[in-house]
């Protein structure tokens, strides 16, 4: 994966232009905006593989637990996901059962695979085995086919009640905030680097691309595996495919559901918003949560990309303060 998908290549212009992913919406694309009804089982998988490789502090415990989970026959999957999400996307397609989007990576075009390899690794395969995937050595398919089901069932099996819940929390949220602040503004609080100019959407890029969906719409889907930059790819009904990182990841999910906002926003970030109703210093809310003030400084980062609070300076002071449609979630999750 990483800030787009490879086959998207056929509708990306590369220019001169600063780097910047644009993405051309209408008028169409905006008004079928829709969120994915289920997670994508193998983009789920791809995301944890790449997050077990990455330094993210929330994710940590996770991590380590993980990588004692994972058997040694899934291990090479580890050398085609990259930690910025960056893979072949012939390995994670779009499906919503396990055994379908297994069946549809070992029937995968030659073509593809071979463009693919290539796009991931231009001077070779780091390892001998990714030539023989090259190549379609038979006995070397049936052991990528499983590694997945051996990945899956180690990294997304355990957790998938849990994740089931966060995708069906943030699914809620991001409905709420379509109704009540509008598409664009939803759009905007996927990620921080995203940006607007007009009707083109934009996100920080190592290179710069231009992507135009031409009217078949966005399919926004949010994954708890995940806290990197969002990723591209084609839905099978057409439209654009935008995977983000959930507003709470993993580890961060209450395995209890009782509070409906702890549910979406994890236990302490759903203390801290309570507590923000009233403005609040970093100290005064490390005191009160018995947490650092730099973890604070981490979930009001968070909460704040997301609309919920606003942060000013005030001298030597920072100040976090709730917002419009922060009360408003708060008064909704009170109601149910």
């Amino acid at each position: 994966m990483g800030p787009f998908r490879p086959e998207l290549k056929r509708r990306l212009k590369e220019t001169r232009s600063p780097a910047l992913l644009q993405v051309h919406l209408t008028a169409e694309d905006l008004l079928r905006t829709k969120f994915a009804s289920q997670p994508a089982p193998l983009i789920e998988l791809s995301l944890a593989l790449a997050t077990l490789q990455r330094r993210d502090p929330v994710f940590g415990t996770w991590r380590r637990s993980a990588a004692a989970r994972l058997p040694a026959a899934a291990r090479p999957l580890l050398d085609l996901i990259q930690p910025t999400g960056a893979g072949p996307v012939f390995l994670d397609p779009i499906t919503t059962s396990l055994a379908e989007g297994l069946e549809e990576v070992q029937h995968s075009p030659s073509k593809l695979v071979l463009d693919e390899l290539h796009w991931l690794f231009p001077a070779g395969p780091p390892a001998p085995w990714i030539r023989l995937v090259a190549t379609r050595d038979r006995q070397t398919w049936r052991e990528l086919h499983a590694a997945q089901r051996l990945a899956h069932r180690n990294l997304i099996d355990g957790t998938a009640t849990r994740a089931r819940h966060g995708y069906q929390a943030e699914l809620a949220w991001r409905g709420q905030m379509i109704a009540e602040s509008g598409v664009q503004a939803t759009l905007s609080a996927l990620h921080p680097s995203i940006s607007w100019h007009g009707a083109i959407l934009q996100i920080n890029t190592p290179g710069h691309w231009e992507l135009r969906p031409g009217g078949n719409g966005l399919t926004l889907m949010p994954s708890v595996y995940w806290t990197g930059h969002p990723t591209f790819t084609w839905h099978p009904d057409g439209s654009l495919a935008i995977i983000y990182a959930a507003l709470t990841p993993l580890p961060l999910i209450s395995q209890t559901h009782g509070d409906p906002l702890a549910s979406l926003l994890g236990h302490t970030r759903a203390a801290l918003l309570h507590l923000t109703v009233t403005e609040q210093t970093t100290t005064s809310l490390a005191r009160e949560l018995h947490v650092s003030p730099a973890t604070v400084s981490a979930h009001t980062k968070t909460l704040r990309a997301a609309g919920l609070i606003t942060t000013v300076r005030a001298g030597k002071a920072v100040l976090h303060s709730i917002t419009p449609l922060g009360n408003r979630l708060l008064r909704s999750c009170a109601q149910h």
